[in-house]
């Protein structure tokens, strides 16, 4: 009676435990890989951002087509400070196409502080506070494959969920104005 009782409890449990799987999530081809991690950042603005990562890559919601920059940064990192003006100067100049993400690596960063820097260094495209930017700081990094230790300024340029390009510390506008306009077909 005790062995019948075990071997239906296993069954029951087999039968459960394969009802509870995420198949929904899966391709039809195995070898590719979907993700449904999603990040709600939000601005110093207020303005959500929903940032999903899809395959190795990563997208903007309602931005379709658009080139997106993260730009993983520090207020209190001088090659931060002097990108700033240079990624103001391409969101102006490419604001149809392009969406330049500030992501500070700040924890617990008053908004009042980023807007200081926003004020002071004319960084004039989105820059978002929320707990969600160190999920998703670790997410760009490992897709990077840069480690845990990695220097900031960084940047990734994605394009319908394909890497572009990415940047490590302080870079030339001149660069990153050229991997956009190849990436717009110009």
């Amino acid at each position: 009676m005790l062995k019948k009782y075990i071997l239906s409890l296993s069954i029951i449990s087999v039968i459960f435990f394969q009802g509870c799987s995420s198949d929904g999530d899966k391709s039809s081809n195995p070898n590719e890989m979907v993700s449904t991690k999603e990040y709600i950042l939000t601005g110093v603005d207020k303005k959500q951002y929903v940032v999903k990562k899809e395959g190795t890559g990563f997208i903007l919601k309602d931005a379709d087509d658009k080139i997106i920059i993260f730009d993983i940064f520090a207020t209190w990192c001088p090659p931060c400070r002097a990108a700033a003006p240079h990624l103001t100067s391409l969101q102006e100049k490419y604001k149809d196409d392009l969406v330049i993400i500030g992501v500070t690596i700040e924890d617990g960063i008053d908004n009042l502080k980023l807007q200081e820097f926003i004020d002071t260094y004319g960084a004039k495209y989105a820059i978002v506070n929320s707990e969600q930017n160190r999920h998703l700081v670790n997410e760009l990094v490992k897709e990077l494959e840069l480690g845990v230790r990695f220097p900031i300024p960084t940047m990734a340029m994605y394009k319908n969920a394909k890497l572009i390009n990415y940047y490590v510390g302080a870079t030339e506008e001149e660069f990153i104005d050229s991997d956009i306009r190849n990436a717009l077909g110009n």
